[in-house]
């Protein structure tokens, strides 16, 4: 293989592998870790069942919708730091 056909396939390699990490990288600066998490297997999923890109947009954000909430409640239950009761079962459960 001489220099040129090697930077030619190293370039193509690298092109196809561009979009994908132009996303991630995106998406980590939009702070949105689920649809990080999960593009590319909705992606998948939506193909198979032939589902539109906004159809799939709708799905990708509703799911980064629902984890946000999901974390902001856990958050809050966290800051409120309510006391934790015990209660014979609890205890007898930890032995």
């Amino acid at each position: 293989m001489s220099g040129t056909e090697v930077t030619a396939t190293n370039t193509a390699a690298h092109t196809a592998d561009t979009p994908q990490l132009l996303l991630e990288h995106h998406l980590k600066e939009l702070r949105l870790p689920t649809i990080l998490r999960e593009y590319d297997k909705m992606a998948r999923q939506c193909a198979v069942e032939q589902v539109d890109y906004q159809h799939y947009l709708l799905r990708i954000t509703e799911l980064e919708l629902l984890d946000r909430e999901r974390r902001a409640t856990d958050r809050r239950i966290r800051q409120a730091k309510f006391p934790v009761i015990k209660t014979r079962n609890s205890t007898l459960s930890r032995r």
